[in-house]
């Protein structure tokens, strides 16, 4: 009889998967994921009427997993407004064909697909500039630091690139566009999440 029982342990300890840890991309990707699923959250409701429970439903995880990745949610608040520029805004622009033009005619495409219907009615996918502001005043030094970094990115290429136009000295303007751009990757190397 104990013969005929335990014949069947050596198959069930064949059959038994043994639990690998995810790689780092995949960790990578899941976090991704779930400050692509915050920030649409965010931008719709507003940070405190978002639980780490329903980002984690949206992003198809369970809330134990959300402290692999986040110390907080004030953390991922910020991780979701530094994501916007090179994450959704990045395909933003790419989608307005930003990426393919040149000079005024970018700049018209920018303007156009900021301004559009589109734009306006994407309450998930708008710029947390527009969305977030009253949040950011009230969020912890992360969020408000990461919502700065934007802000200065956004007045560094808007401020540089005005005054290199009314410069009548090409050299000049030239070094104050080098000069914003310098400290703009400065700020993203620093600042936004790898």
């Amino acid at each position: 009889m104990f013969k005929n029982i335990f014949r069947f342990v050596p198959k069930l300890a064949a059959n038994k998967s043994v639990a690998m840890p995810y790689s780092a991309e995949h960790k990578q990707q899941t976090r991704e994921k779930i400050v692509e699923c915050a920030r649409m959250l965010f931008n719709r409701h507003g940070f405190e009427k978002v639980s780490i429970d329903m980002v984690m439903e949206r992003a198809g995880l369970t809330r134990g997993g959300f402290y692999n990745h986040f110390r907080s949610k004030d953390d991922l608040f910020a991780a979701a407004v530094d994501s916007f520029l090179m994450g959704r805004g990045d395909r933003w622009r790419t989608e307005a064909g930003v990426y393919d033009a040149t000079g005024p005619v970018m700049a018209q495409r920018m303007v156009a697909a900021y301004l559009s219907d589109e734009h306006l009615g994407d309450l998930e996918d708008q710029c947390p500039l527009i969305a977030l502001p009253g949040d950011v005043s009230r969020g912890c030094a992360e969020v408000q630091d990461a919502y700065e970094t934007a802000l200065t990115l956004a007045a560094l290429c808007v401020g540089g690139m005005v005054l290199a136009r009314t410069l009548p000295d090409a050299n000049v303007a030239n070094a104050v566009r080098a000069a914003a751009r310098t400290k703009a990757n400065a700020l993203i190397g620093e600042g936004l999440p790898a």
